[in-house]
């Protein structure tokens, strides 16, 4: 088996299958969250492996953060967490008490929130930050921490950073926040790093200096790392696997590279439409018409359907699962389990 591989370029190239001999990171099965009776997210599953980047995919309020922060065990008490597999290289995370649990984040397991500017504290300095990550979870002196940040606030880029030091975080530009978000983060070389949106609100030339830092670190520290995005341009040239979320569920999943050349959901085949082509001239681009829908108004059939241009009157009460549709390609639609609608077979919708 082969899989994509991502280029400066943004163009996939084929190379052996890496996971045959990677450590398996990351083991999600059957992740569920709900608040109270609302179910936010359904049935998420997927493998992280040494060096391999997953990108999961979708609009707002398809359940692409929530799931992150299931993992991380991040949510308010309130909500439910449940799985039939979580595990993190073979640890049982769904038993791990509290305390466990804060022993991994920030050091094994790390996490890049979507806006540093609420995510830093805006009362200590970043350098407090990170000293403060770094003490906690390996235990060395003040000055050892210090030096350990300070080297960290370089790796990423930051200009001066002996002086970036003991900026608070209102003192950066939106940038330098990110890259010091970034530091935090890999302060105590993690082996499974969680990005969430780390390119939002940030312009063209500041993303792409994010996105190829993340490239740099994640193939020099082998970490395997989870991207979350909308941005289906991040995905083309950072991630080797795709997982398309729509309504709290994976309604695709699939080497990056097989979305991109055969989407085989209907939702995929509407965000792929979305991206601007610079080989045409388009007086209108395309979007998906209607909205997700909220986890109290959920359609009774496929989640898609009600916005779904070649939806048929069996997807209204149809729940497709993702199904194998191809070599190691996952779809959740009925056209993928061979069913063929009455009208197609006599020539019309």
């Amino acid at each position: 088996m082969q899989t994509s591989t991502r280029s400066r370029t943004g163009t996939a190239t084929e190379t052996p299958d890496r996971k045959a001999d990677a450590t398996c990171l990351l083991d999600v099965r059957d992740l569920c969250v709900s608040f109270g009776d609302l179910p936010i997210v359904n049935g998420v599953s997927f493998t992280l492996h040494e060096g391999e980047v997953v990108g999961i995919v979708g609009e707002s309020g398809s359940g692409k953060s929530v799931s992150s922060l299931a993992i991380m065990r991040l949510l308010p008490r309130q909500a439910r967490i449940t799985a039939s597999r979580l595990e993190f290289m073979g640890e049982d995370l769904l038993s791990a008490s509290e305390r466990r649990y804060e022993e991994l984040r920030g050091a094994a397991i790390s996490m890049i929130f979507q806006e540093p500017m609420t995510a830093l504290n805006p009362v200590l300095t970043v350098g407090e930050q990170i000293v403060e990550t770094v003490r906690r979870h390996e235990g060395v002196s003040r000055r050892i921490a210090r030096q350990r940040a300070l080297d960290a606030l370089g790796r990423v880029g930051i200009p001066a950073a002996a002086q970036r030091l003991d900026d608070y975080p209102h003192q950066m530009s939106g940038g330098m926040r990110q890259r010091a978000m970034i530091a935090m983060a890999l302060a105590c070389n993690p082996r499974v790093l969680i990005a969430d949106e780390p390119t939002t609100a940030l312009d063209v030339t500041i993303q792409a200096q994010i996105l190829e830092l993340l490239q740099d670190l994640q193939e020099e520290f082998r970490m395997g790392t989870v991207m979350i995005t909308h941005d289906l341009g991040v995905v083309s040239s950072f991630t080797d696997r795709v997982m398309i979320m729509y309504a709290g569920q994976v309604v695709e999943d699939a080497p990056a590279q097989n979305v991109f050349s055969g989407p085989r959901h209907p939702y995929t085949e509407g965000l792929l439409a979305s991206i601007p082509s610079s080989e045409e001239d388009t007086e209108r681009l395309y979007a998906i018409p209607g909205t997700v829908p909220p986890p109290f108004d959920l359609p009774p059939g496929c989640r898609f359907e009600p916005r779904c241009s070649d939806a048929r009157p069996p997807c209204r009460t149809a729940r497709p699962r993702l199904i194998a549709c191809g070599e190691d390609h996952m779809a959740a639609c009925i056209r993928n389990t061979g069913y063929t609608f009455p009208e197609d077979m006599n020539g019309g919708r």
